[in-house]
């Protein structure tokens, strides 16, 4: 059992003539010497709202790796501490003294979860040191950590995501474009990286409608983070690059291919697929392709003057898709029907 702060490393830093550190501590550590430090600092932002990160609460008592602690003092007497041991020594001795310059909402969420059962005080904590020789140079520290750049929104985040960590070069009917690689070269019947990353989106937040211009963005913002949290609990072990691997194979078929580049269509199939991908997954494409029409038929009965035409086939062909084996066997007027008691 880690009694206080165990230190890692020892480096200095020569912008700002500071020692840094990594180490570790345990959750009952944290709660007893960090937590007390979070009102020390009055340059630091007030507590979030509790509810943003309820997320995190739930997770700290199943397990999760909490991101690190930054802890910082000020050593007026420039202390050398380029010894691993020295430095130990120094940040057990002088914790009441430190500030918390990152991770204060994150300390007060483990305070709460540390009343729930389930909440296990011996689980580790990572922890950042900083020991500055003054104020001044902690608060450079500070502005560039904090204020260094807009913070990435979710659906930047995600965009991002879908860009670095799937590989579309080895799908072998579609072809993926960046925004600047169509601007340099269009490639015929290739799909806008834009138009996965929203398909991403929806899959991960399980709900096909992620846009409204009617809410301000910060708020929607906050409304998709909520979204993908809660999805988290759906315990579905459907990996996204499962679902564009099944999206490549089922486009053989130009039909479905050209359904899929319809954006409202692979957003509502992302979402649907979540439910019925083992009965998809081994369907032909000339199959598939067929039941799409069915689709169309249905659909081309909405009235487009009265609805949002974006919005429905969003929703009906999540529907369609989710209940795939069940529909499959309805004509054009039997799923027009459906259609239209699932709207109304």
């Amino acid at each position: 059992m880690i009694k206080g702060i165990e230190i890692f490393t020892s480096d200095y830093d020569e912008v700002i003539g500071s020692y840094v550190s990594m180490g570790k501590t345990t959750y009952k550590v944290a709660l007893e010497k960090l937590y007390p430090l979070i009102n020390r600092l009055e340059a630091q932002r007030k507590l979030q709202d509790k509810k943003f990160y309820k997320r995190l609460k739930v997770d700290l008592i199943e397990g999760c790796i909490m991101p690190p602690i930054t802890v910082a003092f000020i050593d007026k007497k420039e202390t050398n501490l380029s010894d691993v041991g020295n430095f130990e020594k120094y940040v057990n001795d002088h914790i009441d003294y430190g500030y918390i310059l990152d991770g204060m909402q994150r300390l007060n969420t483990l305070r709460s979860a540390s009343e729930l059962d389930g909440f296990d005080d011996s689980r580790v904590a990572y922890v950042n040191i900083i020991v500055a020789t003054n104020q001044d140079k902690l608060l450079y520290r500070m502005i560039t950590l904090n204020n260094g750049q807009k913070p990435m929104t979710p659906r930047h985040q995600i965009e991002i995501l879908t860009a670095e960590m799937f590989d579309f070069s080895e799908l072998k009917c579609i072809s993926v474009q960046t925004e600047k690689e169509r601007a340099d070269k269009i490639i015929r019947g290739a799909f806008n990286l834009g138009d996965i990353s929203r398909g991403y989106l929806a899959f991960l937040t399980n709900n096909v409608n992620n846009e409204n211009d009617k809410i301000i963005n910060e708020k929607m913002d906050e409304i998709l983070v909520s979204r993908v949290l809660d999805a988290r609990n759906t315990n579905n072990s459907l990996k996204f690059e499962d679902v564009i691997n099944l999206v490549d194979k089922l486009s053989f078929d130009d039909f479905c291919k050209s359904w899929f580049k319809i954006n409202n269509n692979l957003i509502g199939f992302c979402v649907g697929i979540k439910q019925s991908y083992d009965d998809l997954k081994n369907v032909n494409p000339k199959t598939f392709s067929d039941s799409l029409k069915l689709f169309e038929e249905g659909f081309d009965a909405i009235n487009p003057s009265k609805v949002n035409l974006g919005k429905y086939r969003r929703q009906l062909s999540c529907e369609f898709i989710k209940s795939y084996a069940n529909l499959l066997e309805k004509d054009g007027d039997d799923l027009a029907e459906y259609f239209m008691e699932f709207t109304s």
